[in-house]
């Protein structure tokens, strides 16, 4: 059973374990997030001058809307001023910031009608954060910009949340994808030739969840979730933000989610940074989980 709690006063140490055994967190816009999403409105609207961001995609030709995407999405991810609300969100959520780290946030579109679905603005198929060599102790959050429905957010698929999937994992590695593959996303307009991690077996799409929050509403959920981008028919480009966070006592524990079906190498875990002070994660927990990983590979059974 998948439970979705609405503005729930759990603790976050109760929190997370909920989420590492499949629970979904819904909160309603608050002071911090509403900041966050009042920032990405700013740089939003800079970027589309006099175009309504949501219907511009009308209006332009695809190329020039990924080429706008791809001076607007860094200029978000790296902007001095989210390493300062990101982490007065987490706190504002009853995260200690001494000890829950988080990685850059990230600005997503979901284009309407197929406009454009790949690269800049990838439309995900099935898949867990977990077959990206995401660590099993990974939450996500996910903050709508503006407002969204029910034909533009993301599926959770959860029967698949303890259930294994037949997937291309094993050939995935997170170290040679930001050698390789990560900084090319711009580049792929009308197709995404990037080999990425998918399921290699038919994936029963329903039972779905699809969770609709206000603008500034938060979601959380755990990265080991199968989850999707719901094909947007809309007829507007839903803008949204995400991130992770981990905590140390879960990342020194191996506390987190099952591991079901994941097969790749590497870890994400050197792009988060302590959310009290900004100090990156300790190299030796990156590396341990590294070599974990690569035994686990080479065994056959991560």
């Amino acid at each position: 059973m998948t439970a979705v709690l609405s503005n729930s006063t759990a603790t976050d140490d109760r929190r997370r374990d909920l989420l590492f055994r499949g629970d979904l967190f819904v909160y309603s816009a608050s002071p911090a997030a509403t900041a966050l999403v009042g920032f990405a409105r700013e740089l939003v609207a800079d970027a589309f001058g006099p175009l309504d961001p949501e219907t511009a995609q009308h209006d332009m030709p695809v190329e020039d809307f990924a080429g706008l995407l791809a001076e607007l999405k860094p200029r978000f991810i790296h902007h001095p001023r989210c390493k300062e609300l990101v982490p007065a969100l987490i706190e504002e959520r009853g995260c200690d910031p001494s000890l829950t780290y988080f990685d850059v946030p990230r600005l997503r579109t979901s284009t309407s009608h197929d406009y454009l679905v790949s690269g800049i603005s990838y439309a995900f198929h099935p898949h867990r954060d977990c077959w990206y060599s995401a660590p099993f102790n990974q939450v996500n959050w996910w903050i709508p910009v503006f407002g969204v429905v029910a034909e533009n957010v993301m599926a959770f698929h959860p029967r698949y949340f303890d259930t294994p999937v037949r997937n291309g994992s094993a050939a995935y590695d997170y170290g040679e994808w930001n050698r390789t593959s990560r900084r090319t996303a711009a580049e792929h307009v009308r197709t995404d030739t990037r080999v990425q991690p998918r399921p290699e077996e038919e994936i029963d799409l329903d039972p779905q969840i699809r969770v609709v929050p206000e603008p500034g509403g938060v979601l959380m959920f755990s990265g080991a979730h199968l989850h999707s981008t719901v094909p947007n028919t809309s007829g507007r480009t839903r803008f949204s933000i995400d991130f992770r966070t981990v905590h140390l006592g879960d990342v020194r524990a191996r506390r987190g989610a099952p591991n079901v079906d994941a097969r790749c190498t590497g870890t994400t875990l050197r792009d988060f940074t302590r959310c009290g002070d900004l100090a990156p994660m300790p190299e030796e927990l990156a590396a341990a989980y590294e070599s974990e990983a690569e035994a686990a590979a080479l065994a056959g059974v991560r």
